[in-house]
Formats: C-alpha cells, sequence, structure tokens
C-alpha cells in the first residue's frame, strides 16, 4: 500500500487546531454557563496535549490511511450540568458549540482556499503542501461537526436532543450514557462494514464541491 506521508503528516497541524477548538468551545460555553468544572481541571487551554485522546487521534490516521471518510474524536470536557439553571438547555448548548466552532472553522478555510485558488493553478511543492494544509482543515472540521451531531450517545448530536426531551424522557436518554463507548464501536463498524462509508465520503465530496466552487 502507497502511503501519503506529505497527507498524513498535514493531518497533524490540521488535528491540533480542529479538535483543541473544538473541545475548548465546550469548556468555554459550560463555563459560561456557571460550571466551573473545565476551568478547575485545567481544560480552559489552548495547549493540545490537555485535549487529545490517544485512540481518538490514532482512529483519524487509520481512516486517513484506509479509508475516504475520515473521523476520530478527542478528549471529552468535564461538564458538571447541576451548575446550570436549566440542565436540558445547558447540555444542549454545551453539545452544539463544539460541532458549531467546527463548522465556523470549515467556511473560514472554504473562503481561504476560494480567494488562493489562482494561486494553486501553477504546482509547485510549496503552494502543493499549502492547498493540502487547507482543504486538509477543511475536510477534518466538516467531519467533526457532522459526526458528533449524530443524534447518538454520548455524541453531541444527542446533547441537543435531550434539550427537546420532556424530563423523565431526558433521564433515561442520558443514562444511555453509560453505553457510549460500545455504540461507538458499533456505529464504526457499521460505517465501515457497509455502504453507508462510501455513501458518506461521497456526499463529503458534493458538499466540498458546494463549498469550493472555484477549485472544482
Amino acid at each position: 500500500m502507497d502511503i501519503d506521508w506529505l497527507s498524513l503528516l498535514t493531518l497533524v497541524p490540521v488535528l491540533v487546531l480542529s479538535m483543541t477548538l473544538h473541545e475548548l468551545a465546550h469548556g468555554y460555553v459550560a463555563y459560561r454557563l456557571g460550571d466551573p468544572t473545565a476551568k478547575l481541571r485545567g481544560r480552559l487551554t489552548l495547549n493540545p496535549l490537555k485535549h487529545l485522546d490517544p485512540m481518538g487521534t490514532a482512529m483519524f490516521f487509520l481512516t486517513a490511511i484506509f479509508s475516504n471518510f475520515i473521523f476520530g474524536w478527542a478528549k471529552p470536557i468535564p461538564v458538571s450540568p447541576y451548575y446550570f439553571r436549566s440542565r436540558q438547555r445547558g447540555m444542549m448548548l454545551v453539545g452544539l458549540a463544539g460541532p458549531l466552532t467546527n463548522f465556523a472553522l470549515a467556511v473560514i478555510f472554504a473562503v481561504i482556499l476560494n480567494l488562493l485558488a489562482p494561486m494553486f493553478e501553477i504546482s509547485s511543492p510549496l503552494r502543493d503542501w499549502v492547498f493540502e494544509l487547507l482543504f486538509r482543515a477543511l475536510q477534518v472540521n466538516v467531519v467533526l461537526g457532522v459526526f458528533n451531531l449524530i443524534p447518538i450517545p454520548p455524541l453531541d448530536g444527542s446533547r441537543v436532543v435531550g434539550g427537546f426531551l420532556p424530563r423523565r424522557a431526558y433521564d433515561v436518554w442520558v443514562s444511555i450514557d453509560r453505553y457510549g463507548m460500545f455504540i461507538m464501536i458499533i456505529l464504526i463498524v457499521f460505517i465501515f462494514s457497509s455502504p453507508v462509508g462510501n455513501r458518506i465520503a461521497d456526499a463529503q465530496l458534493a458538499l466540498f464541491r458546494a463549498m469550493l466552487p472555484a477549485l472544482f
């Protein structure tokens, strides 16, 4: 198997930036809503070592090598919802903060790529690397945002769904979090053992074409 080492090395700063800002957004919103947990545990920081999860980071690289669909995860921000005035609303806002941050970053990188499109028409090692870096940044942030909005515990999308549930249903919904790792494993196996993974990759490419009309 031929491995594109330039692409893999380019993933490093992209992953560090994307996952750090994703988790920092969760912690900052929780802090603004009255929860000091993340701050007290040193997680309100731009230091990536505080946010990276070894297995989640490894999954990014493995999927980058063996699949067209790249995904992974960071170390979850600790949140104590009992500090919030409304537990459900607070968790919904905290959950939304991470994906929305990734989508904002994706839009920024898409704008930059479109503005620099004329520069990429002439190939050179430096220009190719710049394009690879910016495109990877766009790709990773789209994947992080979309994947985390899947409404399955413990992903951020489950927090959004929880914000609209009746209280009794919410308590049951939250209790599913304890099975989060098993659910994630089943979800990963399902994606990569069925046509779903290819369909997601195709949808991702279609989205990039819409965001980068100057490049496609």
